[in-house]
């Protein structure tokens, strides 16, 4: 597809052609990325901030653009992350943020979403890094966090968490939250599948493995717990621990008829139903699996599903 001129200035004034420097589309290596670059020579932060339709990526999605032409992350399936980046490196050029359409209401018509819609990206020159550094420290320490772009101040800075990234009168507002944790309890050939893929998904992953260690203090609202035990006793410690945190997802291991004596002996011990509606058992997206690999996809899915559903 080639790339159209821009929609500000048709000379491209010898600028260097995008390059994709990396295939990731986590938020935190895409900030990392902008305040790497920032003191390098120059950066922009563009950001998807209107979708018209159906779209391939969240509001808030990023993508960051250095003044030499790297770039990386996602605004859309890869279709005009290019042409975004090249309209960034003209913006860093000029020293003046812009806002660009693809897709239904945009001039590019040579460029065209599969999905048949329409987006807008806000193209920001960062002029100050220290709101990125800030993002990139609270969500290391679990907190979630958020950035407001005024495209009239060309201003970013640290705001409120909202539920999910929006506009708030003229300024749109980012959120960004910490990684899925995941807590996994099992001394067995199902609670290493899990973990590998966990793991491959990029998330935090603590597998307990049958050590009797205090793990109450690693579960916040960002935590799945995975209770992977052929014994009830065996999951009871960690259970109960799961119970009174935060986290927002609670899975185990058993058949219906398992998680009926799970629920009789959790009501001895003083938790209510509500308490015990938490739990998702038989555990997964899927069921019932006979391998583990089978187990591990469908327990990873159901994590994902349960955190989109809760924050997009």
């Amino acid at each position: 597809m080639a790339k159209p001129p821009s929609q500000f200035d048709n000379d491209s004034g010898g600028r260097p052609t995008p390059v994709r420097i990396d295939g990731g589309d986590q938020p935190a290596d895409i900030l990392r990325f902008a305040v790497d670059a920032f003191g390098e020579g120059g950066v922009a932060l563009a950001t998807l901030v209107d979708i018209r339709g159906g779209a391939a990526r969240a509001l808030g999605s990023h993508i960051a653009i250095a003044a030499d032409g790297r770039f990386c992350g996602y605004v859309s399936g890869g279709c005009v992350e290019a042409a975004v980046a090249s309209e960034a490196m003209q913006a860093i050029a000029k020293g003046k943020d812009r806002s660009v359409t693809y897709g239904e209401g945009s001039p590019f018509f040579d460029i065209v979403l599969p999905c048949g819609g329409g987006i807008t990206v806000a193209i920001h020159v960062l002029r100050n890094a220290e709101p990125l550094r800030a993002i990139l420290d609270g969500v290391a320490d679990r907190m979630p966090m958020a950035l407001r772009y005024s495209p009239e101040a060309q201003l970013l800075q640290l705001s409120e968490c909202p539920q999910r990234p929006c506009w708030q009168g003229a300024e749109f507002v980012t959120v960004y939250r910490p990684v899925t944790r995941v807590v996994i309890s099992g001394a067995n050939m199902e609670a290493d599948a899990v973990a590998r893929l966990a793991t491959t998904s990029r998330w935090d992953v603590i597998l307990q493995n049958g050590l009797q260690q205090d793990l109450a203090s690693t579960m916040d609202a960002f935590t799945a717990v995975v209770l992977l035990h052929h014994d009830l006793d065996a999951e009871e410690r960690l259970l109960d621990a799961a119970m009174v945190s935060s986290a927002f997802y609670v899975g185990a291991l058993g058949s219906a008829r398992t998680h009926h004596q799970r629920s009789e002996r959790m009501q001895r011990r003083g938790f209510s139903r509500q308490d015990i509606d938490r739990i998702k058992a038989p555990i997964g997206i899927f069921g019932p699996t006979r391998d583990a690999t089978a187990l591990a996809l469908s327990v990873v899915a159901d994590i994902a599903a349960s955190r989109l559903a809760l924050y997009g």
